[in-house]
């Protein structure tokens, strides 16, 4: 037990300083590095850094998730999930070492908050729980979508890993509903994108 509550803390630590370490089958290697103004280079790491703090928020919701879980099966599927946006996480870790940048301070607070949000999302029942994984990747693949029409047009290497990241957050999404998760009501959602929206406003500076 103690082996496992150290293992947990160092991860959870490496997550939200940017420690997590790089990825080999980062999507961004399939593009060249391309010459950035200084401006350009300062916006495409202020949005790398929202989308590095949204897969911190990622872990820790599934985290909290998988905790309170009533379905193994559930459980399962959130893993899984969970180990995929991982790999987003290091992807994004990683774009923003190239652009000499760095993760938000806020990420530990927002780490917190939505390791909450998940255990509770999971004691309102797995159905509650998976149609919470379907909103949330509803909003985060409209927050991609903003994101890839506002990067730099010469940073194709950051725009690799967001549509990657889009492709696999619609995924998750409809994985979420096909195995039972209900579909939250338009007031529910929009709750959610306000709250997207102060994590993205707040990142983006810090």
């Amino acid at each position: 037990m103690a082996d496992r509550l150290v293992t947990r803390a160092d991860r959870i630590l490496r997550t939200v300083t940017g420690h997590l370490g790089h990825s080999d089958n980062s999507p961004a290697t399939s593009q060249p590095h391309s010459d950035l103004s200084a401006e350009e280079r300062k916006h495409a790491a202020a949005l790398m850094r929202v989308n590095h703090c949204g897969e911190v928020c990622a872990q820790a919701l599934y985290d909290g998730q998988s905790v309170t879980a009533h379905n193994p099966e559930t459980r399962k599927i959130l893993q899984e999930t969970s180990a995929e946006e991982q790999e987003h996480l290091r992807w994004c870790e990683q774009r923003l070492d190239e652009l000499d940048a760095r993760v938000s301070h806020l990420n530990p607070f927002f780490y917190a908050a939505s390791f909450a949000t998940g255990m509770v999302a999971g004691l309102l029942g797995d159905r509650v729980n998976l149609g919470f994984v379907a909103a949330t990747e509803k909003q985060v693949v409209n927050h991609l979508d903003d994101h890839l029409a506002s990067l730099p047009d010469p940073d194709q290497r950051s725009r690799a890993i967001l549509r990657q990241m889009r492709d696999d957050e619609h995924r998750h999404g409809t994985r979420a509903l096909d195995n039972g998760g209900v579909t939250f009501p338009t007031s529910v959602q929009r709750l959610m994108t306000a709250t997207s929206r102060f994590m993205t406003r707040t990142t983006y500076h810090w």
